[in-house]
């Protein structure tokens, strides 16, 4: 990114979250091949007691005869999102607070007109616009669609994302009021293309091109991606990528931030190539198993819902879980414990639970701190990075269908556990096959799993022939089962299953009559399950 940025003739930045990705370290390499300054005006890394990114705190553009002066402010919300940096080793500055004072120094240092470069919500540049007179100008980032707003006199302009919309400023700095002139560009096929910038991107692009057209599958619905439905709501594309982790790591439960998904628009059936991955998941995404309370997972959850409905990237896509929350309830206050699920089971405060998430996230990024010192039971090592693990799903597919050259049998799972517990239930029924409630059976089941070997282990005593000759059968009858939610994990077509319901009174009392329904039947089951077994029969002569 760097040549490109230096190609358009940028003349000064302010730092978003993703440029801490990789670290300080990287960022200082990727920062000495710009030749423009990177603005951080009011976050100081306590280390060095400079600002964070060892970035500007104002810069003053000489243009035309006029002095421009540039402040780079972020929101306090955006400390969450970073990556490599720990929120306790940096001092924050309120954003208004810093504008005002900036913006002062600046008019004072003889400034004709002052711009502050945002990584901030549209609240927050609001915000900043109406309390601080000081500031002319606000271009915003982190929100990725385009906008413009007029607020006290003073515009906001947020230029979109992914070099899909550009806006042409025109300041008249001679007029009373600097009257301002916004024409918004879209990027298409229709503009002329850019010698120069071609072989610059050619040089990255040259080596990989050919790999972003590779199909990995071929899907028969499309997939929702886009932020306005992915940061608000559960969607099928999250669904089927957190599906695909929970089976990849045999864990009890999925939750990714939706900040996660990148692409922001609909994916339509057909062919589905790594370039359509890489849009979805750009960013090489580490993935750890850690064990966690149900108490943790509630707080959790709170956290996920608490910015709704703001289209934030915290807002979360699960798998193995399902939720209701409050949409107009106080935040900290949405979630409903009585209706949350793990698996085939309501969830237990105190009962610990494998949670499959990314290591961003068990950060404490994003505000999810509540998991920050949770256990590890599966590192960033031995777990896939997500979009490995997605790549790997597919290719589970092709040798599930024969279409694979490879040899050996050994694949990725396709089927969740869940899904499987869930078969394992409605298949034995009322049928007696030893120890607890199928519904019981499948947690124990899954707090014993191996995670490395995706089996079960254990020694059951010999049955006798005739108990033998039901349980071969029974397993006969179970495998084609599981061949068959294989077979359907094949074909693509993930769906929205009201994993995340917005509540609402009446659907309250249904879900919780459904709890108590589903409760009732268990208790019955294990009660025949105690009358039908060799133990509960006694000889009293």
């Amino acid at each position: 990114m760097s040549k490109v940025l230096n190609e358009l003739g940028t003349q000064c930045a302010v730092f978003g979250n993703h440029e801490f990705d990789f670290g300080l370290e990287v960022l200082s390499e990727r920062v000495s091949e710009t030749n423009f300054p990177w603005l951080m005006s009011n976050v100081v890394d306590n280390e060095t007691g400079r600002p964070l990114g060892d970035g500007k705190i104002t810069h003053v553009l000489d243009w035309h005869n006029k002095r421009i002066g540039l402040v780079g402010l972020v929101e306090r919300e955006w400390l969450d999102t970073l990556a490599t940096i720990d929120p306790e080793e940096v001092t924050f500055i309120d954003f208004v607070q810093a504008g005002r004072s900036l913006g002062k120094q600046l008019k004072e240092d003889g400034c004709d007109y002052v711009i502050a470069l945002t990584h901030m919500r549209m609240p927050n540049d609001i915000k900043l616009a109406e309390n601080v007179e000081e500031i002319d100008l606000i271009l915003g980032g982190h929100d990725h669609n385009y906008d413009v707003r007029e607020i006290n006199g003073r515009q906001i302009i947020k230029s979109g994302t992914d070099f899909r919309e550009f806006s042409k400023i025109t300041i008249d700095l001679d007029e009373p009021n600097n009257p301002i002139e916004i024409k918004r560009i879209e990027v298409t096929k229709d503009i002329e293309e850019d010698d120069t910038m071609k072989k610059i991107l050619d040089s990255y692009l040259g080596t990989i091109e050919g790999k972003m057209t590779e199909v990995l599958g071929t899907f028969s619905v499309e997939l929702d991606g886009r932020f306005s439905q992915i940061r608000t709501a559960e969607t099928n594309l999250g669904n089927w990528v957190c599906d695909v982790l929970l089976a990849a790591t045999g864990a009890d439960l999925v939750i990714l931030n939706s900040g996660t998904f990148r692409s922001d628009r609909i994916h339509p059936p057909g062919d589905f190539t790594l370039g359509d991955l890489v849009n979805i998941v750009p960013m090489q995404d580490p993935t750890i198993v850690i064990l966690v309370t149900g108490q943790q997972i509630l707080e959790a959850l709170e956290n996920s819902v608490c910015k709704f409905p703001k289209t934030e990237g915290r807002f979360p896509q699960v798998s193995g879980i399902s939720f209701g929350f409050y949409p107009e309830a106080e935040p900290g206050n949405r979630i409903e414990p009585d209706l949350v699920r793990i698996g085939d089971e309501y969830l237990v405060p105190d009962q610990t639970y494998k949670l499959a998430t990314k290591c961003y996230l068990h950060n404490g990024c994003d505000g999810y701190t509540m998991l920050k010192n949770s256990p590890v039971i599966v590192n960033e090592e031995e777990c896939p990075e997500l979009g490995l693990a997605v790549q790997n799903h597919f290719s589970a597919i092709q040798m599930r269908q024969g279409k694979s050259r490879r040899l050996s049998k050994h694949r990725q799972s396709l089927v969740t556990l869940s899904r499987r517990h869930s078969l394992v239930k409605s298949m034995e029924g009322n049928e007696w096959e030893g120890g607890p409630s199928p519904l019981r059976r499948g947690s124990l089941t899954s707090a014993s799993l191996s995670i490395h070997h995706h089996g079960y282990s254990h020694s059951p005593s010999p049955p006798s022939s005739a108990h033998h000759f039901h349980h071969h059968h029974h397993k006969i009858n179970r495998r084609a089962s599981f061949d068959d939610l294989e077979q359907q994990t094949c074909q693509l077509s993930p769906k929205v299953q009201n994993r995340i319901v917005r509540l609402t009174p009446q659907l309250k009392q249904e879900m919780l009559i459904d709890r108590q329904r589903l409760e009732d039947e268990s208790v019955i089951q294990e009660v025949d399950e105690l009358n039908n077994s060799p133990q509960g029969s006694f000889d009293h002569s």
